[in-house]
C-alpha cells in the first residue's frame, strides 16, 4: 500500500498553497490559501471497503512562552506534541485521488461546516477547534483540513504526517461531531494496512 502526492514529495516542503496561516507585515499572521494537498493511493489490500485519513503536526511546542515572540526563539530542544489537522473517514477506495483543494479551499472564519463532506465522506473536527476557542472572531468548530500555521520563530520545520488507513468496513462507527480519538478507537480491529507521507513546513525558522 502506498500514499503519494503531486503537491509535495515525502519529507519535502509543502507549498504555501496548503497553509492555514502565512507571515505578513510586522510578523503577523495572514490567511493562507488553506488548500488540502493532492493525495493518491495504490496497492490497497484485498478486502478494503473504505479508507480513513489522519493528518498530524508532530512538532507543536508544549510551552508557549516563546511562541511568536520577538527576540526569542522556539528552540529545537523544546518538548513537542502532536496536533491533528485533518480527520477524513468513509472514503471509497475506488473513488480516485484526492484533488488539490477538493476538501478545503480557503480559510473559513468562525469554523468550517461538517461532518458531511464531498464524495459521501465525513470529517471530524481538527484541533484548530480547541486552539482558537478563545479567539473572538475565529472560534468555532473546524471540520476537515486546515493546514500549517507554525510559529514564525521556530528553529525547526514542522513535520505534517498524512496517514491513510485501509479498513474492512464501509462506514466507520462514529456518529455526529467526532474528533481524532473517537475515529482511532473505531478503527481498532478493522485496519488492513496503512501508508503515510510526510510534508515539512516553515514560516521563518531561525537559522
Amino acid at each position: 500500500m502506498r500514499l503519494t502526492s503531486e503537491t509535495f514529495h515525502d519529507y519535502g516542503f509543502m507549498p504555501d498553497e496548503t497553509a492555514f496561516g502565512l507571515l505578513g507585515p510586522g510578523k503577523q499572521y495572514v490567511d493562507g490559501p488553506n488548500r488540502n494537498p493532492h493525495l493518491a493511493w495504490s496497492d490497497l489490500p484485498k478486502g478494503t471497503r473504505s479508507l480513513a485519513l489522519l493528518n498530524d503536526d508532530l512538532d507543536v511546542p508544549i510551552n508557549l512562552d516563546t511562541f511568536n515572540k520577538e527576540g526569542q526563539i522556539v528552540s529545537y530542544e523544546q518538548q513537542r506534541r502532536v496536533l491533528c489537522h485533518w480527520i477524513l473517514v468513509d472514503l471509497a477506495p475506488d473513488s480516485g485521488p484526492i484533488r488539490l483543494g477538493e476538501f478545503s479551499d480557503g480559510l473559513t472564519v468562525g469554523g468550517k461546516p461538517g461532518p458531511a463532506a464531498p464524495r459521501g465522506t465525513r470529517q471530524g473536527i481538527n484541533e484548530y477547534t480547541g486552539w482558537l476557542q478563545n479567539h473572538p472572531t475565529m472560534k468555532g468548530n473546524y471540520f476537515g483540513y486546515d493546514g500549517p500555521r507554525p510559529p514564525w520563530n521556530d528553529e525547526i520545520p514542522h513535520r505534517y504526517v498524512f496517514k491513510l488507513f485501509a479498513l474492512d468496513v464501509p462506514r466507520l462507527a462514529v456518529e455526529g461531531i467526532f474528533e481524532k480519538p473517537a475515529a482511532v478507537a473505531a478503527m481498532r480491529g478493522h485496519v488492513l494496512a496503512t501508508a503515510s507521507i510526510t510534508g515539512l513546513f516553515k514560516l521563518n525558522p531561525v537559522d
